[in-house]
């Protein structure tokens, strides 16, 4: 799991499992609402804080760097463009 995601997690209350690649798989925990909220705004929180950080570089904003970033930040994988079809 990618560090950002296990720090905001921890924020929140919650508790990681770290065996959770075990054999036989361990048990299932259950979160509260309240838990799930607070995890829940420290991401979108985190996701901003990548976007203010990329607003001061000189040149304009691109969503699709943005999305780049956002995911990158969390070791995901950017998900591929959508692609337009022009028709002549």
């Amino acid at each position: 799991m990618n560090e950002q995601i296990k720090q905001i997690a921890e924020q929140a209350g919650l508790e990681l499992d770290d065996d959770a690649a075990l054999e036989p798989p361990p048990p299932i925990y259950y979160i509260t609402e309240k838990d799930l909220e607070k995890f829940t705004e420290l991401l979108i929180k985190e996701c901003s804080k990548v976007i203010q950080n990329w607003k001061k570089e000189p040149f304009p904003f691109d969503e699709d760097l943005a999305v780049q970033l956002i995911h990158e930040h969390f070791g995901f994988e950017v998900p591929p463009k959508n692609i337009k079809v022009i028709k002549i």
